[in-house]
């Protein structure tokens, strides 16, 4: 098929990419799918076709889940091409990528943008030492290769995917010294006003609350709000210090996961100039976006935890949403039948959508774990401090694209994926002025690296 004719392309295969790419093909639609990965899952089911059963029983039953979606992912007859790195995206939606050393062009008339999303940046003190990584990279070597800490292993910051990934080392037979989390008395009377609301997705809060009372059982030792988090170590970590309501502890360890949520992959839509708008319940910014998950360029959706933090269920949901609407702009589904299958999963849409607003309230992120200290390096590519960032500020620096100029920072090869929104959020401190009115970093192609050698081989046939 020539890559002129596709009707959609998805970028990425998470829930929403599969569960878009299932919904298109029912309707008659020719799809091709994108994705950096081997093998189809995103990062929440990530290599779920390829671990056993006993691997699955460590991961749990939403794990499990996955794999019916990608064995219908994979027979549905879209076209998947794996292992492709997205560069570059125009206005056309004219998608580049590189595949095995080659460069390619698709141009489809319609795309989906679902990346999914990354770990929001927790600079602390300390987390650039050896030893010290994310919660979600901690679950990645699990999940690709069934690596466990060799020694014992804290788990420090707040979100569920903290303790997820304590209930699953606990599976595995891990050995979990500790979970340090910065979740406070406050949070959760704060969040109160959100549980009417949030009983509609009870299922939802009863599996967080059966990770807490497993995490009981075993005995792992659980500090709560937890303030002033400190890595401790010279030439690599050592220990992890900070301050609760018992005053201040520090427990020795050599492996310590960091973790304070995930916040949308927007790379691409940035690059795209999309209309995006900050999300002040998910401290972060988001693309603009209809009920159907279209943009503000036409033809373009975004779905899943790329357009904002909803998790797996709610990402499928949104797939299948944003796959009807493109069948009826293209006029595979009447409006009729379109509003007939979009109604019962919207409705399911919102009942797994209840308990976000209390789940966003109850794990927000400390300020200090968010607008660090002056010495606490915020862009690790370039080895730029919050406090050369207050400084450039104080010398008329007005945002983040700025900085670029004033100290490179952002201009390593991350593209600001580990800085940008803490960066946005120093500026906006120092400025006091909202972080909406800060802006972001001007993403520019190439998203990915990409040798000339390969732009020079770029063909149409994908």
């Amino acid at each position: 098929m020539s890559a002129d004719t596709v009707d959609l392309l998805i970028i990425g295969a998470g829930p929403a990419g599969m569960s878009a790419a299932v919904q298109a093909m029912r309707h008659g639609l020719s799809v091709t799918v994108l994705d950096e990965q081997p093998a189809p899952g995103g990062q929440i089911y990530r290599n779920v076709q390829h671990t056993d059963a006993s691997q699955r029983a460590v991961l749990g039953p939403d794990y499990e889940d996955g794999l019916r979606l990608a064995d219908e992912f994979l027979a549905s007859g879209a076209r998947y091409i794996k292992g492709a790195s997205v560069w570059l995206v125009d206005e056309h939606k004219h998608t580049h990528y590189v595949l095995d050393g080659q460069a390619y062009v698709i141009k489809p008339r319609c795309l989906l943008i679902a990346t999914g999303a990354y770990e929001r940046p927790m600079p602390v003190p300390g987390w650039t030492l050896p030893g010290v990584m994310t919660a979600g990279a901690g679950q990645i070597l699990l999940k690709n290769a069934a690596l466990l800490p060799a020694k014992p292993v804290v788990l420090a910051g707040c979100g569920p995917l903290l303790y997820l990934l304590a209930v699953q080392y606990l599976n595995a037979g891990a050995n979990v010294a500790a979970l340090v989390d910065t979740s406070t008395r406050a949070d959760m009377l704060r969040a109160w006003k959100h549980v009417p609301r949030a009983l509609k997705g009870w299922p939802d809060l009863l599996k967080g609350l059966s990770l807490l009372n497993r995490l009981r059982r075993a005995g792992v030792k659980h500090y709560r709000g937890a303030h002033a988090l400190r890595i401790e170590g010279q030439a690599r970590a050592q220990a992890l210090s900070f301050v609760n309501a018992s005053g201040e502890q520090r427990i020795e360890a050599e492996l310590i996961l960091l973790h304070q949520g995930v916040v949308p992959n927007t790379q691409i839509s940035w690059s795209l100039r999309l209309e995006h708008q900050w999300n002040e319940a998910q401290l972060c910014w988001q693309a603009t976006r209809d009920r159907w998950g279209e943009t503000s360029l036409p033809g373009v959706f975004i779905a899943g935890d790329g357009g904002a933090i909803s998790g797996a269920l709610a990402a499928a949901l949104q797939g299948r949403l944003a796959a009807l609407a493109v069948a009826q702009q293209l006029q595979r589904l009447s409006t009729d039948l379109f509003e007939r299958q979009a109604q019962p999963l919207q409705a399911a849409l919102s009942r797994h959508l209840a308990a976000r607003p209390l789940i966003d309230a109850i794990y927000r992120p400390l300020v200090q774990t968010r607008i660090p200290a002056d010495e606490v390096i915020v862009c690790r590519c370039e080895e730029v401090t919050a406090g050369e960032v207050r400084r450039y500020v104080e010398l008329g620096c007005q945002g983040p694209n700025q900085t670029k100029a004033f100290g490179r920072c952002g201009m390593g090869p991350c593209q600001g994926r580990l800085c940008g929104l803490t960066v946005t959020q120093i500026i906006a401190d120092q400025r006091n002025v909202p972080a909406a009115s800060v802006g972001y970093y001007r993403i520019r192609p190439p998203i990915k690296p990409v040798t000339l050698g390969q732009l020079a081989s770029e063909s149409t046939l994908g």
